[in-house]
Order: structure tokens, then C-alpha cells, then sequence
């Protein structure tokens, strides 16, 4: 539910795609909201759920990746937990259908407005990506779900994580570097060379974009900027180059355009 880490989307991706074969990526829950009692990010304004939806839309209009935030007016998510107890329990079984749950809760929450808080959300994703939604969800509910939590509460408090996001990267002694906030890509390949001790790092190439978006099914015009080096204006020419008419639906959502897999 990190606004910020939704606009980091992008810069990761590519970062990941270039540069993943020489590091290990795993997702650390921060638990950004327990619940609303007593809870204030005074930093930006923050001291009510009404108050959410405008921080959410400045942070849309800035990274352009898609942001609605009416949820908070409309009916507010109570708690972040939920959904991230949903995504440890995925993870502990298998860590590519924690990163799609992931990421197709953030499309959810972010840019189609749904409430992640509530039980039949997460269920209806879960299933939407070949998982069982009853059981996962019922799983989570449990008292493991929490303690999964609280393990990975525990390890972003001892590398001293105080802020979202935050990349640490940890090197073979067990040094850390740590990069705060949503950064440029050129930021992120600088604290992997310093801690793997060069400046000859081979960067993978690229996927044609057909071969990208069969792994995604879904793309925002901010995130095929990104990783295609392109203009905004370039975007639509782009698609039409590099995919048949067949294999993608080109959308529009809150002025910004996405292109799926049909």
C-alpha cells in the first residue's frame, strides 16, 4: 500500500532484468499500517484515511504510474496487513506467485480501486493467478500468517529499515548498502557495484517487449517507457512496431494509457 514503492515499479523492473543474475531479490514486508488508531505520518499530512487520498494522487501525477485513491474516501482500507500476510504465505511456497500476487494487488489497490483490505478482494486474486483464494486467505488468517509477519518485521528493523521503500543490499560478508526512497535505475546499479566491488558489470539485455508482456500480462505506458528508453508520444507507435494486433488491448486509466495481453 506504499505509494512510493508503486511508483518504484519501473526503475525495478529493469534493474531486475538487466542486472538480477547477479543478485538474489527477495520482498521484505515493512507492515506500513497496522490499523488506524493512533496511526499519523505527520511527514506527509497524514492523519486519517481521508487524508491518504490526496498524497495518493500527487504521488500518481508525479510518477505517472496510474493512482486513483478515491478507496479513501469511499471505503477505506482498515489495514495493510491483511494482503501481506496473503503475500508471506504465498511466499513461503513459492516466491514467483508471491511476486505475481504482489504485483496484481498493487494493480488493484492503486490503479482499479479495490479494497485489498477486505477478505473477498484477496480471494478473488489469489484465484485470478491459479491459486487456491479460499485457502490461502484462511491460511493467512491464521496465526502463522501473523508470525511471518512479524519475522520479516524483525529483519527490516535489524537492517535498520526505517523508511518505504528501502533496497538494502547485502554482500557476501554481510555488508549492507542501503538505498532509500523510489531512486533512479542509475542509483540502484551504482550500490550494486559497490557491493560487489566493480565497475565491469555486464548488464543482460533487454526482452523484445512481446516476450515482456507475456510475463507481465499487463504494462503501463510509464513502465514501457522505462525500460525501452522511450518518449511518452513514442509509446503507441512502439507497441504497434514490436506486437501483433491479436496480442494486446491498449487501455486508458485516470489519463494514463496500459497495454495487456488478450
Amino acid at each position: 500500500m506504499c505509494s512510493h514503492c508503486w511508483a518504484l515499479e519501473p526503475v525495478l523492473r529493469r534493474f531486475e532484468v538487466q542486472y538480477g543474475h547477479l543478485f538474489t531479490f527477495h520482498t521484505v514486508v515493512g507492515g506500513l499500517l497496522k490499523n488506524w488508531d493512533g496511526f499519523a505520518d505527520v511527514k506527509n499530512g497524514i492523519g486519517s484515511p481521508a487524508d491518504v487520498a490526496g498524497h495518493w494522487r500527487e504521488a500518481g501525477e508525479h510518477s505517472r504510474m496510474p493512482i486513483d485513491g478515491s478507496q479513501w474516501l469511499d471505503n477505506p482500507i482498515q489495514s495493510s496487513y491483511p494482503s501481506s500476510r496473503v503475500f508471506k504465505v504465498i511466499q513461503q511456497t513459492d516466491e514467483a506467485a508471491a511476486r505475481t500476487f504482489l504485483r496484481r494487488a498493487r494493480e488493484a489497490v492503486f490503479a482499479f480501486n479495490r479494497n485489498i483490505g477486505e477478505k473477498r478482494v484477496l480471494i478473488d486474486i489469489d484465484n485470478q493467478i491459479g491459486l487456491d483464494g479460499d485457502s490461502v486467505v484462511k491460511e493467512a488468517e491464521e496465526g502463522y500468517g501473523q508470525q511471518l509477519l512479524d519475522q520479516d518485521f524483525a529483519l527490516a528493523s535489524s537492517l535498520g529499515v526505517r523508511g518505504f521503500p528501502t533496497i538494502v543490499l547485502v554482500d557476501e560478508e554481510n555488508k549492507e548498502i542501503k538505498v532509500v526512497g523510489a531512486q533512479k535505475l542509475e542509483t540502484y546499479v551504482k550500490a550494486l557495484e559497490q557491493a560487489l566491488g566493480t565497475e565491469n558489470m555486464q548488464a543482460k539485455s533487454i526482452p523484445v517487449l512481446a516476450k515482456l508482456l507475456e510475463q507481465e500480462a499487463l504494462l503501463f505506458s510509464k513502465e514501457v517507457e522505462v525500460m525501452y528508453d522511450l518518449q511518452q508520444n513514442e509509446v503507441e507507435a512502439f507497441l504497434q512496431k514490436e506486437l501483433t494486433a491479436e496480442t494486446y488491448s491498449w487501455h486508458t486509466i485516470l489519463g494514463e494509457r496500459y497495454v495487456s495481453r488478450t
